[in-house]
């Protein structure tokens, strides 16, 4: 059956961009610039567990809680290197702010494969498109940075939205901003429970990114998985 899309949503960590390097590296190259030695491998430990418990404790960036996504983020670099030894505070002021600088840097990020050839074929054919994702104000620097900014009418964070995915209500304010019943639009991401899930949930179209190899996650029907962001094309246009 055609699919009748007028909106194409998509996530963008993972979906369409990826860091070029682990976070445990890129914060011990930036250690290094500044004269310490931090091991990549520790500091990569550090962050998750840092970055899980502020996401609990202040989650969607500290949204409603006082915090700004800024002041989070440094929270989150500082605490990382505290956990993995410095102490210097005049050093973890300035590490957490040039990374998060740096993080806005289009030599942070890498394209996906296919992800701007499909992104332009997606507008040549007519199609609406907004990106919806869970992050901060950043976002519209890096997707500008990145030469990604122009395929997107709007572009939605959950900083902005005040909920984050899988809150059925960010997927709500997608379709008002791109002007479309929830059967007219499809998302498009790589994880299961807040992209493939919650957008459906929505009741609209989505398609899973799972790139061969990755870990299987819950089953999915095979003509809603993209092994390749090229393959979206052959499923919407049948």
């Amino acid at each position: 059956a055609m699919l009748r899309l007028r909106l194409l949503t998509w996530d963008v960590k993972d979906t369409l961009l990826r860091l070029r390097q682990p976070v445990g590296q890129i914060y011990a190259a930036e250690a290094r610039a500044q004269g310490l030695q931090v091991q990549p491998e520790a500091l990569g430990r550090s962050f998750r567990e840092v970055y899980g418990a502020q996401g609990r404790r202040f989650p969607n960036y500290g949204h409603g809680q006082g915090l700004s996504s800024r002041q989070w983020w440094l929270d989150v670099v500082k605490q990382s290197f505290r956990l993995s030894g410095v102490q210097d505070e005049a050093a973890l002021t300035k590490l957490a702010e040039k990374l998060y600088r740096d993080y806005c840097s289009s030599s942070t990020w890498e394209l996906l494969p296919g992800a701007a050839e499909t992104l332009s074929r997606c507008r040549q054919l007519g199609f609406r498109m907004g990106v919806v994702s869970n992050f901060d104000r950043r976002l519209e620097a890096i997707l500008s940075n990145c030469n990604l900014r122009h395929h997107f009418e709007f572009v939605l964070t959950s900083e902005a939205a005040g909920f984050a995915k899988p809150d059925g209500r960010i997927f709500e304010q997608a379709l008002r901003l791109g002007g479309a019943r929830p059967e007219q639009a499809a998302h498009i991401g790589d994880d299961y429970s807040r992209d493939y899930r919650a957008a459906r949930a929505a009741g609209m179209h989505s398609f899973l990114l799972r790139a061969a190899g990755q870990a299987e996650g819950p089953e999915v029907p095979p003509e809603h998985v993209l092994p390749t962001l090229s393959q979206l094309l052959t499923r919407i246009e049948k």
